[in-house]
């Protein structure tokens, strides 16, 4: 047999916490043969995307390399020079990150950033970089393929910007791409043909591939094998289809079964008023882009209001419009039975404090310079004039509410995981308790076992404190855990609402229906087949 094209062998890195080096990997290893792709999955902060940056030769700042060895196609690059990896990224392995949002240049089109390595790399003429980036866009399903790399990354949806990110890490066709959680941000019908289009691609280049995910059910259909990871040791690694159907070990068996989703909430609830009520609203970006059209939804006090569509349906702008970030071309906003001015400027204070929100991605939205005792405290201060003490006492009441603990006060974001890091936004918009939190996917950058908890946390708070949840999401597994209300928007527009009963049993819509068909099964050969029926018309 040829030599694997990557071998990591007792790998170890390590990280600078609290005044001394910890490890975060320890003694990994695996092989990675050409065409082959190896899931890992695993927890926030169990080491995935530690192993995936160090593919690369790589770690990131506060990390080390404390041991081990990295093989690529004969290169030890751990051992290689900096010219030498440079010339390796981006050409030979590529890397799709996360977060697209934090990852694209904001000044320069999608289309300048995604012809960038080819054209650096020597690889292709510009001409050449642009005419395979605009086939990449149309196998990503990309809106206006000819048309779509003229955009800015704030002008597409997060699904567009992460699937664009694709293109970018393709557009050399690499040897090796690592794919750390490229499907988080996409809704559950562009993912599917993401899957497919990745799964295609990997298979016509030969491409090998380290596929970094926390959903068991989307890495078995484009892994040949799994790794699973827990606090950077290996638990179990085994092909595909033996850790989905038969796993080993006890945690590997619990992140089977959480797939299968938190137990519904109970139904039967008493009829309560409104705390907010959107009317008849519309909203455009720019001239002539209208991205909402006659959206009316009520979100009752106390209760969990789901809001699901694919991206780009105006899910998230309905959030902007709500939090006064976007001002609505007509309609009105009723809070707790007041109307409420449209931009955020015109607000009391008192009405900030109690609509609040947390964003999809953790990474743009907490200051990287400030410390988290500073993140959590900065509500407290503002609205409620908290002295110092008493801050403290408060700022380590909502870590723990959130399954986090003192040692974190002093820590910079960076020095989080992308789970840890959405924790730390939910307990700053449960500092300025409030009324209604507009959740804009907040679970799907968690693990399920993280995410679970989560879930039952916002439970646990809604019960206890009365809160409303306005949960916009496409993970229709979350949707049937949380929600007493479903709102399904298609391209701007509301297509079905009702009580979780109502809109989840058939008949369907036929939008809904395609959403609910598109929710990823555990089985090998679930997106072979979902594929195959939709070329067929099934």
């Amino acid at each position: 047999m040829s030599e694997p094209l990557l071998s990591m062998t007792n790998f170890v890195a390590e990280g600078y916490q609290d005044g001394q080096w910890k490890r975060i990997v320890d003694a990994a290893s695996f092989s990675l043969n050409k065409g082959e792709v190896l899931g890992l999955i695993g927890e926030s902060g169990a080491g995935k995307s530690t192993l995936g940056i160090a593919a690369m030769g790589h770690v990131r700042a506060g990390c080390r390399i404390a041991g081990g060895s990295i093989i690529f196609d004969g290169i030890d690059l751990i051992k290689a020079p900096e010219k030498q990896l440079r010339e390796l990224r981006g050409s030979r392995i590529a890397y799709v990150a996360q977060s697209a949002a934090a990852s694209f240049n904001p000044a320069h089109t999608i289309m300048q950033q995604v012809v960038e390595a080819p054209v650096v790399h020597g690889v292709m003429d510009l001409k050449s970089a642009e005419i395979k980036a605009k086939d990449l866009f149309k196998i990503l399903q990309l809106p206006k393929p000819e048309t779509f790399g003229n955009r800015y990354p704030h002008q597409v949806s997060g699904g567009q910007l992460q699937r664009a990110m694709v293109a970018m890490a393709m557009a050399c066709s690499p040897d090796l791409i690592i794919f750390d959680e490229p499907t988080t941000a996409l809704d559950v019908t562009t993912q599917i043909e993401v899957l497919g289009a990745i799964r295609a691609a990997i298979q016509a280049y030969n491409s090998a591939a380290l596929y970094i995910t926390h959903d068991l059910a989307v890495v078995s259909q484009i892994a040949d094998r799994i790794m699973v990871l827990r606090h950077g040791r290996e638990v179990e690694t085994g092909e595909a289809r033996q850790i989905i159907q038969n796993p080993k070990e006890e945690y590997t068996r619990a992140l089977v079964s959480v797939h299968h989703g938190t137990a519904p909430k109970l139904v039967g609830l008493e009829q309560t008023a409104n705390i907010l009520d959107l009317k008849n609203l519309s909203a455009s970006y720019g001239v002539g882009v209208k991205v909402l059209d006659d959206v009316s939804i009520s979100i009752p006090k106390g209760r969990t209001v789901a809001l699901v569509g694919e991206s780009g349906s105006g899910k998230s702008t309905v959030a902007r419009v709500i939090a006064g970030l976007l001002l609505a071309n007509q309609g009105e906003i009723v809070f707790d039975g007041q109307s409420l001015t449209q931009s955020y400027k015109d607000r009391p204070d008192d009405i900030l404090r109690r609509i609040q929100m947390i964003y999809q991605m953790p990474d743009v939205a907490l200051n990287p310079r400030m410390k988290i005792r500073d993140v959590i405290g900065r509500p407290l201060e503002f609205y409620f004039d908290m002295a110092a003490d008493a801050k403290e006492r408060r700022v380590s009441e909502l870590l723990l509410q959130i399954g986090l603990s003192d040692k974190y006060l002093d820590r910079y974001p960076s020095e989080l995981s992308g789970g840890e890091k959405q924790r730390i936004c939910i307990a700053r918009a449960l500092a300025a308790e409030p009324d209604i939190i507009v959740c804009d996917e907040i679970t799907s950058a968690l693990d399920p076992l993280v995410a679970e908890g989560i879930l039952k946390l916002l439970q646990n708070l809604q019960d206890n404190l009365k809160v409303s949840y306005l949960f916009i999401t496409h993970d229709l597994a979350t949707v049937k855990a949380i929600s007493d209300e479903i709102v399904v928007m298609h391209r701007g527009r509301v297509v079905e609402q009702g009580t979780r009963a109502q809109v989840l049993s058939p008949p369907h819509h036929s939008y809904t229906k395609l959403l609910l068909s598109s929710v990823p099964e555990m089985s090998p050969d679930w997106l072979t087949g979902v594929l195959r029926d939709r070329a067929a018309g099934g």
